[in-house]
């Protein structure tokens, strides 16, 4: 399975998309088309945690103070659910592997991947 799960108005996402090789990926826009619980529970299996796929730089993670509070793995299951913005996006699914975020690291490893 190849699946890519990103947000249209993210300028990084967007120039990630141009550089990598999307041949047969589904693509999945986050805010038009909200991820199900089943979507998250399967990005979950294959990394080490919710807080993985948490983005910490979003708006409301510092309107709402979250930096200061104690948050469990299901608050982030949860605040990733209720809200588009939290998932640390993109988010590249190949085969078995999973690609979370946008730094260089994770984005030359899925280059190397697919391209």
């Amino acid at each position: 399975m190849k699946k890519v799960y990103f947000l249209q108005t993210c300028d990084t996402c967007r120039r990630i998309l141009k550089e990598v090789n999307l041949e047969g990926f589904e693509k999945q826009e986050i805010k038009t088309n909200a991820i199900t619980v089943d979507q998250l529970e399967e990005m979950r299996k294959l990394t080490d945690s919710y807080e993985s796929l948490f983005n910490k730089r979003a708006k409301l993670y510092k309107e709402r103070d979250l930096k200061n509070q104690d948050i469990t793995e299901a608050d982030y299951r949860q605040f990733i659910l209720e809200e588009y913005t939290f998932l640390k996006r993109p988010v590249f699914i190949v085969d078995n592997e999973i690609f979370i975020g946008n730094s260089k690291k994770v984005v030359e490893a899925l280059k190397g991947r697919v391209n």
